[in-house]
């Protein structure tokens, strides 16, 4: 199966979506290790989310995460899309 390149919107939404994933993980004062552990994902994988290097992530393992850091996903959803409107409103 051949996957098709993601678009320069897809890639930015993942950037959006790390970013808010990380920035809910330091509020809740958790390291990457805990939050890992907790998700059933390893370190580096957390890390590539964050860091928008895995741009689409698997539901499931977003929904692990936003739980490890107590980040429901409506809010998850509006952070990321949140962002996105300002983008476009710029």
């Amino acid at each position: 199966m051949v996957r098709v390149p993601l678009t320069d919107e897809e890639r930015e939404r993942g950037e959006r979506l790390g970013l808010a994933l990380r920035d809910a993980r330091a509020s809740a004062s958790r390291s990457m290790v805990e939050v890992a552990a907790e998700a059933g994902v390893s370190v580096e994988t957390l890390r590539k989310i964050e860091t928008g290097r895995i741009p689409t992530p698997a539901f499931f393992t977003v929904t692990a995460i936003a739980d490890a850091v107590g980040m429901p996903l409506d809010v998850l959803r509006a952070t990321v899309d949140g962002a996105s409107e300002v983008a476009e409103a710029s």
